[in-house]
């Protein structure tokens, strides 16, 4: 393993989106982005996993649905503040991709399988923006798990939103935060 790749992976800190701001990945670094998040264990070649990208324009148009959902979906009318938040949602950041699981039905690649390689393309994307020198941050906010923005996605009934994971240029960096501690969290297996 290369340092460089070594120091990524040891450093790499989520940006909150909010923190995101333009530039976003150009098309052809969005490119690489999505190839290397594609680039990862996938048992019987299944692709259980896709894209759906936002950018520009679309994702203010994506943030009506957005409010819409959150005004059929919600028990007490939302206020307008809540509904222009759902609006802007998208907005917190200049490239948005939503990582959508898909289980197929295999005996030779149990679901859990399939989930765990549509986490990985989430990674691997999160990775490769990181690489290019973009600041990520993977969300499932209520919005990942809403039937009406199911609709709005078109997802099938195999596929649910495993997060949207907001692409940009890091306004500041962020302070680490506490990590695991190793022997709290690892067994060496002795038989």
């Amino acid at each position: 393993m290369s340092r460089e790749a070594l120091e990524l992976l040891l450093t790499r800190r989520s940006v909150k989106a909010g923190m995101l701001g333009e530039p976003g990945p150009a098309a052809e670094q969005l490119a690489i982005i999505l190839t290397a998040a594609a680039r990862v264990p996938d048992h019987k070649k299944l692709t259980p996993w896709r894209f759906v990208v936002f950018e520009g324009e679309a994702r203010a148009a994506f943030g009506e649905a957005l409010a819409a959902a959150c005004a059929a979906e919600e028990k007490e009318p939302p206020s307008s503040t809540r509904l222009e938040t759902e609006r802007t949602r998208l907005l917190r950041a200049p490239c948005v991709v939503a990582v959508i699981s898909r289980v197929t039905p295999n005996p030779g690649a149990p679901e859990w399988e399939q989930v765990l390689s549509c986490g990985a393309v989430g990674m691997n994307l999160c990775l490769a923006a990181n690489a290019l020198g973009f600041g990520t941050c993977w969300l499932t906010e209520w919005y990942a798990y809403s039937p009406a923005v199911r609709v709005a996605l078109r997802l099938a009934d195999n596929e649910r939103v495993a997060g949207f994971i907001y692409i940009g240029t890091a306004r500041e960096r962020p302070d680490d935060r506490e990590r695991p501690n190793l022997a709290q969290i690892t067994t060496i297996w002795t038989g």
